[in-house]
């Protein structure tokens, strides 16, 4: 009985101790400090084991070091364009895009995000179509297929595109496969990774562990889903490689996502974001050849393909998303499975709501985690108060990541709205610069609230007190989901 003293002093030493290394040596900022020492504090074992697995930082020396970029041409672009902004020279072929100039200023110089203005794109909000779209590319590849994607299942689909690369690798075509090893740590190794590299393909995983399939870096995942055929065919968006992405899981039901095929200029930074990516996990890098950069003229749509991480200084994403917020003048429709933003993103909307804008918000009706879930119907509260109005997507389950303003610019991609994909995961999203695309965009939100419930303020004000508990409780935790 008297190791009980003992242990128990020494197990809030080491708390405090780890909690002061959090407050000096992490350098996190204060929301998510709090949450941790408060984590530490009151579950003292388990605490400990949460932080190893879901806390720890980035190491310097795992950051990446991409200057990849300059070899393939992008920093001359981006110096380029930037002079030019700023000379007033820059050469617009859509005038509908002059108003826009401060938001892909920004996006030049806090991530490089080139501005192509002749891209050709159709929407996908449907998993079937999608990946039929996807599939038939596949078939036509001739020279190359890069596929990037933060979720591949061994089950149907993943087998039917499995298949495809296979017959396309013994063809002759360069087939490269990355995907993260957290998401996709179901996929086996045996039965799908190794018959894709026996037809002569290859596959790489994103961070995998030293020991296989005992992955315990929750954070820093791969996040992104690209796909590159021939480079000129590119796909950017919510959908992952699985059957539930066509509606085939009983849970979710019907899968709302939001995804692009590209073509045009674009296709060539999605194909850069691609090698940046492939060098970081495989020993054989991808050098530059042209045949990766091939693009046609296709259409007359502005696209910057904008990526953030925790490998880099700002949240490229987020403040773009604060951006296209603050220049709204008539509305701001969203779409997120999951709505935990930081204080400055919910300032800018609270702004926006003052300012008079329209702001629509949708999320899903059901979790796929729960604590995030809570968190979203806290944050949703206070906008409401505000005056957004809040639909639940009751069709299925919500996965896409859209946002649209005023029926001019919007951003179709990976990022949800919440810390994991600001800070924690490395994400790449679409931003878009093109009247008609926006409207379709807005057409189909429109048509997703036909098949939502609005959560008007009086509802939200007669929940039950356990979900207020849970609300609260989740708020709290929030930083670090």
């Amino acid at each position: 009985m008297e190791i009980l003293p003992f242990l128990s002093g020494f197990i809030i030493f080491f708390n405090i101790l780890l909690a002061l290394t959090i407050v000096f040596l992490e350098r996190k900022n204060a929301s998510s400090t709090w949450a941790w020492i408060m984590v530490l504090m009151f579950i003292p074992v388990f605490g400990f084991i949460f932080y190893l697995v879901f806390g720890k930082k980035l190491s310097n020396k795992k950051i990446f070091t991409w200057d990849t970029k300059s070899r393939l041409g992008v920093k001359k672009e981006v110096q380029r364009q930037l002079r030019e902004l700023e000379e007033g020279t820059f050469q617009y072929k859509q005038q509908s895009l002059v108003p826009y100039k401060d938001l892909f200023y920004l996006h030049l110089r806090n991530d490089d995000a080139i501005l192509t203005q002749d891209n050709q794109v159709e929407l996908f909000t449907d998993g079937q179509e999608k990946f039929q779209a996807l599939i038939e590319d596949i078939e036509n590849a001739k020279d190359h297929i890069h596929l990037l994607y933060y979720i591949i299942r061994h089950d149907k689909l993943g087998q039917q595109i499995a298949d495809a690369l296979i017959r396309k690798a013994k063809q002759g075509v360069q087939v490269r496969i990355l995907y993260d090893d957290m998401g996709s740590r179901q996929l086996s190794r045996k039965n799908y990774v190794k018959r894709i590299q026996d037809a002569g393909g290859e596959v790489e995983a994103f961070f995998p562990p030293l020991i296989p399939k005992v992955n315990l870096k929750i954070n820093y995942r791969n996040h992104r889903k690209l796909a590159i055929i021939d480079g000129k065919v590119g796909y950017i968006g919510g959908f992952n490689i699985g059957d539930e992405y066509l509606g085939a899981n009983r849970k979710f039901g019907y899968w709302r996502d939001t995804h692009l095929k590209i073509q045009g200029d674009a296709v060539r930074s999605m194909q850069t974001r691609f090698i940046l990516d492939w060098n970081q996990a495989s020993r054989h890098d991808i050098l530059y050849e042209e045949r990766y950069y091939v693009a046609e003229h296709k259409g007359d749509v502005g696209i910057q393909i904008v990526s953030s991480g925790p490998d880099s200084e700002w949240q490229q994403i987020k403040i773009g998303y604060i951006k296209m917020i603050m220049a709204a003048k008539e509305y701001v429709y969203i779409q997120t499975p999951y709505f935990i933003p930081d204080e400055s993103l919910l300032d800018a909307l609270k702004i926006a709501l003052l300012s008079g804008v329209d702001v629509r918000i949708m999320i899903p009706n059901k979790p796929d985690h729960p604590f995030v879930y809570w968190a979203t119907l806290s944050n949703i509260g206070e906008l409401l108060r505000a005056g957004a109005s809040v639909y639940i997507y009751q069709n299925g389950f919500l996965h896409a990541k859209t946002i649209v303003v005023d029926g001019k610019i919007a951003s179709v991609g990976t990022a949800n709205i919440d810390v994991r994909s600001f800070r924690l995961n490395f994400e790449v999203n679409a931003f878009l610069y093109n009247d008609e695309l926006a409207e379709k965009l807005v057409s189909e939100f429109k048509k997703d609230i036909t098949y939502s419930s609005q959560l008007t303020l009086k509802l939200y004000q007669e929940r039950s007190n356990w979900i207020r508990f849970k609300e609260s409780i989740s708020r709290l935790i929030s930083p670090i989901l």
